[in-house]
């Protein structure tokens, strides 16, 4: 290859990467890896169309990703053979942008050789997703304004019984690597099954035809998805259903740890980098969240006093069963959501420059995914699709709505839907960078642009502002559980009540929660260690640059480089800093 490291000439001679470099122009070697960049981002569209069709590629819209063991072994080659076309491109005198790319795509691609290893894979299935859940959500897919579109969901629809037959050999390979999800966890999934069978998603589409489509195509499509969805996609389901409910979940493993498993202590460690970006230990993480809890109450209390109350016990009392911050319907929790979000936008200009262009909806987490926490679902850039907060709202009545603005901001603007809108549309970066993103940056900037309401005149009432610092001990409480479990040995009711002193959440909530750390190890680390690194940047710009300081430039630094592990973060800012001090 002609851009290798290390270079035998035709003379004989080996030379070295740098005076190779002198031989092959900086332009033509960024022009290879550019074009090595994009080949590869479009293979990865051919390998998973359901990627393809969330980017707003519809190419492959009739196809679901194939997940069998044998393609996801081929993928891991391919990755090893992209990874070495990588590596043997000279990246001397590479500008800064470039530069970061090489080191992002390499990163990335050891990070996944790296898992790949640890059989993650086999584990495809608990109470917070699987194919069971993602599949229920095709309808939402696509904007189904064509009658291709239509015809495509249907062949799609065809696909779901393939797809459930290649997670089950993929959960049969975990139990004979002894690679098991937790048992009660696992005996969730069947009635999540049963859940969607009643709610009928998949005939979602047959209900609101665009007017454009004739009489005989409303017909024929109605009939032929409905055909489908009795025929094939539910006999799936109920096939899956019975796997899991007779066969799969009487094996899955009693201890909650993931250090129970194979190489645990590793694969803890690995979850930790994989979602953090860093590699702190455990115990350190558990010694932050009892820091920041710590902080955060004594920020409470000063709140509770404001409000009139003598000590942070006895607000907490006036605000249990208030029926002022008890739902009366789950479409009040709505409301509040969409309140929230657009009270928020018109005063993104004090903030940033870089503003999001796709819209953003806000819906109800359907019943059958209860377990699933409020989250948010990236649009497409041609705005065809919006960004969708999805609340949960079920057992409304044991809720409060004392955190709801804070989530809104969270997940809507200027948060999640900000962040990843703007990434989209950023220019000048290859495709890779536009999408997705590791844990910590995308929850961290989510959780700190919760505090942004503050400083543009929100959160005036003491119970509001309660709520926001709730939302951000729940996060530090995080720390603490999940190390807990996975570290330290935490029972669920260990959990449970650690969760229930910290008057953080709602009881909904902690249960929900609780279920969800012993699923996802490590990724509820994210959060709290990723704002911690927003606010610490901040606090630096702010120091370094004194007057030169503008929280409007200093937000588009964070997020116009798309979403970076937090080292890089941590680098790229400082160079930034130091520009700007050089700025006249």
């Amino acid at each position: 290859m002609r851009f290798l490291r290390a270079v035998v000439l035709s003379s004989g001679i080996a030379v070295s990467a740098a005076a190779f470099a002198q031989v092959v122009p900086v332009t033509e070697r960024i022009a290879a890896q550019n074009k090595l960049f994009e080949d590869e981002f479009q293979e990865s569209l051919r390998q998973s169309p359901q990627r393809a069709t969330a980017y707003g590629d519809y190419r492959y819209n009739d196809q679901l990703d194939d997940v069998s063991l044998a393609t996801m072994a081929r993928q891991n080659e391919h990755r090893k053979a992209y990874l070495a076309k990588l590596d043997a491109i000279s990246t001397a005198g590479f500008p800064e942008q470039d530069l970061l790319s090489h080191q992002l795509a390499v990163r990335s691609l050891k990070l996944a050789l790296e898992n790949y290893e640890l059989k993650d894979y086999e584990m495809p299935v608990d109470q917070m997703g699987g194919p069971h859940t993602s599949l229920a959500d095709l309808p939402n897919a696509v904007p189904l304004d064509s009658v291709k579109h239509y015809e495509d969901y249907i062949a799609r629809l065809h696909q779901v019984p393939r797809v459930f037959q290649q997670t089950i050999e993929a959960m049969k390979a975990g139990e004979n690597d002894h690679l098991m999800p937790v048992r009660f966890l696992l005996e969730k999934v069947p009635g999540q099954c049963d859940g969607v069978i009643r709610a009928n998603p998949f005939l979602r589409p047959t209900q609101k035809f665009p007017a454009s489509f004739s009489d005989a195509d409303k017909k024929r499509l109605t009939d032929q998805i409905s055909e489908m969805v009795e025929k094939e996609v539910f006999p799936a389901y109920r096939q899956f259903a019975a796997y899991v409910r007779d066969e799969y979940a009487s094996h899955g493993r009693t201890q909650l740890s993931i250090t129970s498993l194979p190489d645990g202590k590793h694969r803890y460690q690995a979850a930790i980098y994989s979602r953090t970006t860093t590699n702190l230990p455990p115990a350190k993480i558990h010694q932050i969240g009892l820091d920041e809890i710590k902080r955060i109450e004594t920020e409470m209390t000063a709140v509770a006093k404001r409000a009139g109350y003598p000590d942070l016990a006895s607000f907490r009392a006036s605000l249990v069963g208030n029926p002022k911050y008890i739902p009366t319907s789950d479409e009040q929790i709505l409301d509040n959501f969409r309140k929230a979000i657009a009270q928020m936008e018109p005063k993104l200009p004090q903030l940033f420059t870089l503003l999001p262009k796709s819209p953003v909806t806000v819906e109800a987490i359907p019943a059958f995914q209860a377990a699933m926490a409020t989250h948010y679902q990236t649009g497409t850039p041609d705005g065809k699709r919006p960004g969708r907060v999805s609340v949960a709202v079920s057992d409304f009545q044991r809720r409060d709505t004392i955190k709801d603005e804070a989530v809104a901001y969270h997940e809507g603007i200027p948060g999640h839907h900000m962040q990843l809108s703007i990434q989209q549309q950023l220019t000048g970066l290859p495709s890779f960078r536009l999408h997705g993103g590791n844990s910590a940056y995308v929850e961290g900037w989510a959780l700190y642009a919760e505090q942004l309401g503050k400083e543009v005149g929100f959160y005036q009432d003491p119970v509001s502002d309660y709520g926001r610092l709730s939302s951000e001990l729940f996060r530090a409480v995080r720390l603490v559980v999940d190390t807990g479990i996975h570290d330290l040995g935490w029972s669920r009711d260990q959990v449970v009540e650690f969760m229930r002193n910290s008057h953080a959440v709602d009881e909904p909530t902690i249960q929900s929660e609780t279920d969800r750390y012993i699923a996802w190890p490590a990724q509820a680390l994210s959060y709290k260690l990723g704002q911690l690194k927003f606010v610490e940047l901040r606090e630096r710009a702010k120091k370094e640059l004194g007057p030169k300081f503008d929280i409007r430039t200093f937000h588009d630094e964070m997020l116009d480089g798309g979403a970076l592990p937090l080292d890089v973060l941590d680098a790229r800012t400082d160079r930034w800093i130091a520009a700007r001090k050089a700025a006249r």
